[in-house]
C-alpha cells in the first residue's frame, strides 16, 4: 500500500480511479481503517468519474501510531468541557484534518470533494474551514455539530463502541467487531452475516490496535460545540444521513446542514450508522451528483 508522510507523519492511502479525473477525498470515522468504506462505493464513485482517495486516519490502520502518548480519562473530559474548559489531548479534529490536507499536498493535488463519516465528517467540517482553498465541495455523512443540546446516542450504541474486546484472540475480535456493526447498523439493510464476518477478519488482520480509538474518542470530547465555525464554512455542502441511526441520531444531521450556509439535508428512513451494501448506489449517486453541481 503506499504512504506519504504529511502533515509530519506518516499516512498510508489508496487510489481508485483516474488520475486524471477530480479528486474525492474519503474520511473515515472512529476507530476505523479506511477499508471501512466499502469498496463496492469506493468503485461506484471512481465510475462516476473521480480520482477516489481513501486513507487511515492517524493512530489506525497502517498509518502513523501515537505509541505512549497518554489521553485524559473520558470522565475528566466530560467534566472540564462542562465547566468550559478545553482538556489538553493527543491531538484535535483539527490536526487530524491538517493531516487530509497534507496528504492532498503530498499527491500534488491543489483541491479536492470532501466527504467525511461520522468523525471523519467532522474532521471533514475542519477541512471545509480550515482549507477552504483546497476543499472543491463538503459532504458530511452521518455526523453531527457538537451541540450539547442534541439527543445522545442509544445506549447500547454508545457501549458497544467503547467496550474493549474480552481478549486480543483473532475469533474473539472478529465476534466483537460483528456485535459492534450489528448494534450500530441499519435496521432497514439487514447485514449479510458471511460478508460481515468475511470483512470483519480481513480488517482485523491488517491491523488491531485498540490504544488509537482512545486518543480518537478525546480528540472528539475535546472539540466541543462546532456550530460558529461551521457557519464560516462557504464550500457547497451536503449533508447525509440515517433517520434510524442509533449512534449519532438523524437530529444531529439536521442540525449539521442547520448550522452551515446554504447546505443540503438528504436523509434515508431504515438506515443506520453503517455503509450498507443496498444504500451504495443511493450514496454515491447523491455523493456524485453534490460534487458535480458543485464543479458547474
Amino acid at each position: 500500500m503506499p504512504k506519504v508522510t504529511a502533515n509530519g507523519i506518516e499516512i498510508h492511502y489508496e487510489e481508485h480511479g483516474d488520475k486524471a479525473n477530480p479528486p474525492l477525498l474519503l474520511i473515515m470515522g472512529f476507530g476505523a481503517q479506511l477499508t471501512l468504506w466499502p469498496d463496492e462505493l469506493v468503485e461506484a464513485l471512481a465510475g462516476h468519474g473521480f480520482r477516489v482517495i481513501r486513507y487511515d486516519n492517524r493512530d489506525i490502520g497502517l498509518s502513523q501510531k501515537f505509541d505512549g502518548v497518554k489521553a485524559p480519562g473520558l470522565i475528566k473530559m466530560t467534566l472540564l468541557s462542562k465547566i468550559g474548559l478545553t482538556p489538553r489531548v493527543p491531538y484535535t479534529l483539527a490536526d487530524m484534518a491538517d493531516d487530509g490536507a497534507g496528504l492532498l499536498d503530498a499527491l500534488g493535488i491543489d483541491k479536492a470533494h470532501i466527504v467525511g463519516a461520522s468523525m471523519g465528517g467532522m474532521i471533514a467540517q475542519h477541512f471545509a474551514a480550515r482549507h477552504a482553498d483546497k476543499c472543491l465541495s463538503l459532504t458530511s455523512i452521518f455526523s453531527t455539530t457538537g451541540n450539547p443540546k442534541l439527543p445522545p446516542a442509544k445506549p447500547e450504541a454508545l457501549k458497544a463502541l467503547v467496550t474493549r474486546p474480552k481478549s486480543t484472540e483473532e475469533e474473539v475480535l472478529v465476534e466483537h467487531g460483528m456485535m459492534l456493526a450489528r448494534t450500530i447498523g441499519s435496521p432497514g439493510y439487514p447485514l449479510d452475516e458471511e460478508r460481515l464476518r468475511e470483512r470483519t477478519r480481513a480488517s482485523v488482520r491488517r491491523s488491531f490496535y485498540p490504544e488509537g480509538p482512545t486518543r480518537h474518542l478525546s480528540a472528539i470530547v475535546a472539540d466541543g460545540d462546532r456550530r460558529e465555525m461551521l457557519k464560516s464554512i462557504s464550500v457547497p455542502t451536503l449533508v447525509l444521513h440515517g433517520e434510524d441511526d442509533p449512534l449519532v441520531p438523524c437530529e444531529g444531521g439536521h442540525d449539521t446542514a442547520a448550522s452551515i450556509p446554504g447546505a443540503k439535508l438528504k436523509t434515508i428512513p431504515g438506515w443506520g450508522h453503517d455503509l450498507p451494501l443496498a444504500l451504495v448506489d443511493e450514496v454515491a449517486d447523491a455523493i456524485a451528483d453534490h460534487a458535480r453541481t458543485s464543479m458547474s
